[in-house]
């Protein structure tokens, strides 16, 4: 393999290794962003943990939460929960 060749494959390596790190960087502040978020949520008396859960379900296909729903609905009917 001729150097040059070897320096650009290098160099290209490099820099997909620093683009990576650097968007590790940023996943961490963005973590860090998120925690905040949720402590001044907790502070002001939100329940963190149902809030979780309903950013999980807004993510979540609209058909499949509906038929997750009535699944659950007839389950619980079977079980005398409803």
């Amino acid at each position: 393999m001729p150097d040059n060749a070897h320096n650009v494959a290098a160099d290209e390596l490099r820099q997909f290794i620093e683009q990576y790190e650097h968007l590790e960087a940023e996943k961490k502040d963005i973590s860090e962003q998120q925690k905040d978020v949720m402590s001044e949520a907790k502070a002001r008396g939100y329940d963190t943990s149902v809030m979780k859960k309903v950013i999980a379900l807004r993510k979540r296909d609209k058909n499949d939460l509906a038929e997750e729903d009535a699944l659950l609905d007839v389950y619980k009917a079977a079980l005398g929960m409803a």
